[in-house]
Formats: C-alpha cells, sequence, structure tokens
C-alpha cells in the first residue's frame, strides 16, 4: 500500500458525479454504456497436474483441452461448452509415446490448433533411448471432433538447426502463418532461446528462422537456468504480444513478453521489444509460484481474453521440479491498458477470480485500495489494487463480501461510514461492517449497487473519488452508487 496522493480533476466535479462539460447531459446523469468486457469468473484450479496447458475455443461451441501429464507418455484431450466444465470433463488419450526410437520419451507440451479446416497438434518428444533428444512433432486430424480422432503422425518439424527444441506454437498475422519454438543454439551459449519461421504448412517451416529472445536478465535466468521458452501469441490493437516463460521450473519460473507492430517485419529481430521484467510472477500474498508456460484462450461471451496457465501452491520442491507432479492449469481474465497493452496482474488465489468494478458515471475508473482507503482512480496500478473476489458475505447467505485480490484475508468494509480494505478479524463487528447486499444498480440495472448489511439504506458510493457508505435520494447518489462488473 501506498501513502495517499491528493488528485483533484481539473473538470469540476459537482459531489462525485461525471461533469456535464464531458458529456454535454446533466450531472449524475453521464455515464458510459455497459462495458464491453464485462465480469467473468472461474474457480481455480481449473485440472491438477496437468502442466503446459492449451485450451482452444472452437467453432463448434466447445473447449478443447490439453496439457503436459506428469508420466509424460501420452498426449490427453478433453472438451466442454465452458472453461469451467474442463474441470469435470471425460479425459481421453488420443496418442501414446512410441515404445522405442524417435517420440518414445518426455511426451511434453501439447498444443491443438485447428487451421484450414483440420485439426493439429504440436509437441515435444525425445526418444527412447535417449530421452533429452528432444524435438517438436505434429500430429494431424481431419475429423470433426478430435477427441474422436483419428490422428496422422506428420513427423517431426525440420528445422535448420538440429538441437534440443521444444514448445512450438503457431500463428498468424496478416495472413502470414508463422511457428515460434525454444531451442538451444551452442554457438550462442547454454540454454534455450525464442525463435520465428514461417510456416509453408502446418508442420513445414520455410526461409531461414531468426532468434528474437535470448535469456540475459537475472529474472530470465534465476534458478541456475538460462531459459526463454513457452512461447505464446496474443494479437490486439494493431500489436502481437508474445509471452514467453523464462528461469527455472520451480518458484523462480515467470512469464516475460516481446511486443512488435503487426504491420512490422515479424521476421527482424528489430521489430520485437522485450519487457523489462517479467509480466507475471510469483505471488507470496496469493500462494502461487512459478506461473508460466501460458497460452491465451476467451470467454464462453466471446468478449473477455483468458490467461491459461499453470503453477504451484507451494514454493519448496523436494529434488528436480521436472519430477515434481503439481503443476495445475488455471486461468483468469486479462485487463487492458489505456495504451493497448496487456495487464496480467497477479496469479490470483486459488478459488473464485476476482473481479474489478468500474464507476457507472466515471467509466474509466475502478475501485480500488490505496494506503487501505477505498477511492475509485483511473489507470490503476498494480492492477491487484483494483482486484476483489465477491464472497459469500463474512455474515452469511445472503449477503457478499468483497475481499482483495492482492491481501487475501482483507474486506472493503465500513468505519464512520468511510470504505477501508482491512484484515478480517473475525469479530461480528467486522462481519457486520463487511457485508453488503448486492442489488441492481440504482441507476442502470445492468449494473450492481452494495447496500450495507448493518446499515440497511446505506450503500456504497464515491465522492470527491473516495468511498463512503451513504443514503441515497438523488440521481447523482444513485450514480455515484452504481459500478459495472469488469
Amino acid at each position: 500500500m501506498r501513502p495517499e496522493l491528493t488528485r483533484r480533476t481539473v473538470l469540476g466535479m459537482i459531489a462525485g458525479s461525471a461533469a456535464a462539460a464531458v458529456t454535454g447531459v446533466s450531472a449524475g446523469t453521464a455515464h458510459a454504456a455497459v462495458p464491453a468486457s464485462p465480469g467473468v469468473t472461474y474457480t481455480n484450479s481449473i485440472a491438477e497436474q496437468r502442466a503446459d496447458p492449451h485450451i482452444y475455443k472452437h467453432t463448434d461451441g466447445f473447449y478443447y483441452f490439453t496439457a503436459t501429464v506428469p508420466a509424460y507418455d501420452r498426449i490427453v484431450l478433453r472438451r466442454a461448452t465452458t472453461i469451467q466444465g474442463l474441470t469435470s470433463a471425460a479425459e481421453t488419450t488420443i496418442w501414446t509415446k512410441h515404445a522405442s526410437g524417435a517420440m518414445g520419451a518426455h511426451i511434453w507440451a501439447p498444443e491443438i490448433h485447428f487451421i484450414d479446416g483440420k485439426w493439429y497438434i504440436y509437441f515435444a518428444a525425445g526418444d527412447a533411448n535417449n530421452i533429452w533428444n528432444i524435438r517438436p512433432y505434429v500430429l494431424e486430424s481431419t475429423a470433426a471432433n478430435p477427441i474422436t480422432g483419428p490422428w496422422t503422425e506428420k513427423g517431426r518439424i525440420a528445422l535448420p538447426l538440429n538441437t534440443f527444441s521444444l514448445d512450438a506454437t503457431t500463428f498468424a498475422v496478416n495472413g502470414t502463418r508463422y511457428l515460434a519454438w525454444a531451442q538451444n543454439d551452442p554457438a550462442v551459449g547454454p540454454g534455450t532461446n525464442i525463435y520465428l519461421a514461417q510456416m509453408s504448412s502446418p508442420w513445414t517451416i520455410t526461409g531461414t528462422p531468426v532468434m528474437i529472445s535470448r535469456p540475459t536478465a537475472a529474472w530470465e535466468t534465476a534458478g541456475g537456468e538460462t531459459v526463454n521458452e513457452g512461447p505464446a501469441v496474443i494479437q490486439r490493437n494493431g500489436k502481437v504480444f508474445l509471452t514467453f516463460s523464462a528461469s527455472a521450473t520451480d518458484a523462480n519460473y515467470c512469464m516475460g513478453m516481446l511486443t512488435a507492430s503487426a504491420g512490422a517485419d515479424l521476421l527482424s529481430t528489430s521489430s520485437w521489444a522485450k519487457s523489462a521484467g517479467p509480466v507475471f510472477a510469483s505471488n507470496a500474498a496469493t500462494s502461487q509460484y512459478g506461473p508460466g508456460h501460458n497460452q491465451f484462450t476467451v470467454s464462453e461471451d466471446g468478449k473477455s481474453d483468458i490467461l491459461v496457465y499453470h503453477d504451484r501452491n507451494y514454493k519448496d520442491i523436494s529434488g528436480s521440479p521436472l519430477n515434481d507432479p503439481n503443476r495445475r492449469t488455471r486461468v483468469q481474465k486479462i485487463y487492458w491498458k489505456a495504451d493497448g497493452t496487456p495487464d496480467f496482474g497477479i496469479p490470483v488465489a486459488d478459488g473464485l477470480t476476482p473481479i474489478r468494478l468500474s464507476s457507472y458515471n466515471f467509466p474509466d475508473r475502478f475501485i480500488r485500495h490505496w494506503d487501505y482507503r477505498a477511492k475509485i482512480e483511473a489507470n490503476v496500478a498494480p492492477l491487484a489494487d483494483s482486484q476483489f473476489r465477491v464472497v459469500t458475505g463474512l455474515t452469511g447467505t445472503g449477503t457478499v463480501s468483497l475481499e482483495s485480490a492482492n491481501f487475501p484475508g482483507y474486506f472493503l468494509r465500513h468505519k464512520n461510514n468511510e470504505v477501508w480494505v482491512e484484515k478480517n478479524d473475525g469479530t461480528a463487528l467486522f462481519a457486520g461492517a463487511a457485508s453488503f447486499t448486492a442489488r441492481s444498480g440504482l441507476a442502470d440495472s445492468a449494473g450492481v449497487s452494495y447496500e450495507s448489511y448493518n446499515l440497511p439504506g446505506r450503500y456504497i458510493r464515491h465522492y470527491n473519488y473516495l468511498l463512503y457508505v451513504q443514503a441515497v435520494s438523488t440521481a447523482t447518489d444513485r450514480a455515484d452508487a452504481t459500478f459495472y462488473t469488469q
């Protein structure tokens, strides 16, 4: 938490309601439409003992999910009409490692893609007699339902450099398809780098690959490993964002990001800018360690981008991390900054994922905590200061409580009519002050308003950007007490 900063609007705010000069309407009635990306929540984890996850939403209404299994001996696939449904969906083994020779060991990081009317699975595999002779391979299926197959082995992706290589993924930008992967080049140094090449078919690259990322920073080489791996791509606002994982696969594991313009020459190293540090990393407060090897999907309504990744819920590992089976698949919503770049926030605590609450009449401002005081503010950093889990109220069923995402166990509560974020002390007084009844938005039924449990008739509302619980009577009051979930 940080000291409070004094901020005054240059627009001339009237009792916390939107200034008429902004919208040309009377104070208290100015507001934005329902957010284009409304709140969406899931309950983590999605799948236990499933690392390197990949979830693909297809046009048939199903999500398809595959991941590395701890035995490293097969490729599994499950599907459901919702992301949460993948947790209980039946799992089918669609391919098993060879008993000898190539594709006989270390079956890692499968991904499922649908390209030109066919299904493809990209995965890495070692040889039965040389388990570290790891290379990328491709399976193909023409079936409508890839779970029932059959699958055909298209063989190894031929790379100019015949060395340790893995984590192949594919994406298209402006009609050109690319392959990105991780590979060791002894001439460059130890570990793995990220490479990119154009493709002439879903299993064939063409032209000369280019190395677009080499692990050199301390956050990319922690734990004694020099690692860039697990590339994944998401595109938005004319930009291509390529995330990757770095460092050892223990609590040091984290995500970095490369950014390029969609109109640039993606096969030029100079087109890519690397993040100065990790964009997603371990978080002791939420008990999430080693988040990474991510992919991207979209919410059921198609309006939210979803980060798919694995991590562990404990820090200390006995022996090699590769022998620890407990990396599990998790998901959470991605938010987008005003500058058009993704904000992944922190790996949130196990259980229900949090939401954000935007102001009805200041749509770019979100409820956040700052030095424990609750307020509304735009461009919140860090993101998690504006994320809250909507849980069963501390007073019981029928009410809700809003738990801080980055301070688990801390809740929005009122005292002296002000709203603060404080740690639950277990008392009835705290439970009552931190419990609210969620009502349809007082200014817009598509929104939400929170009525105090122990001060009925008083609602959470903003006034001069700070949050209070107060009685509402005017249009301005109702506007100030209405929020949208995002």
